[in-house]
């Protein structure tokens, strides 16, 4: 039996826990907020959305390392007799 794929690209899995994790943008979302507001340094800001980008970059590359262990079966040969295959020929009857 066949197992399904189960590697994800870099890039993917970094967007994929953006979307998962977007509720951790409440506070660069508040210190926008106060910039616009109190008038108080835009560098806070893009201090708190690097900080996210850098985590979730850092939680992706913790998963992707984790899942390289995963282990896939050989392939083993098929012993019962029933079930064999004879291999098709590329003949056009």
């Amino acid at each position: 039996m066949k197992t399904p794929k189960r590697t994800v690209g870099f890039l993917t899995g970094v967007l994929l826990n953006m979307f998962i994790n977007w509720q951790w943008l409440t506070v660069p979302a508040l210190l926008l907020i106060l910039h616009f507001w109190l008038k108080i340094s835009i560098w806070w800001f893009v201090g708190a959305i690097s900080l996210w980008a850098v985590m979730i970059i850092i939680v992706t590359l913790i998963l992707n390392y984790g899942m390289s262990y995963y282990s896939v079966d050989p392939e083993r040969p098929n012993k019962n007799p029933y079930s064999y295959k004879a291999p098709k020929d590329d003949k056009d009857s």
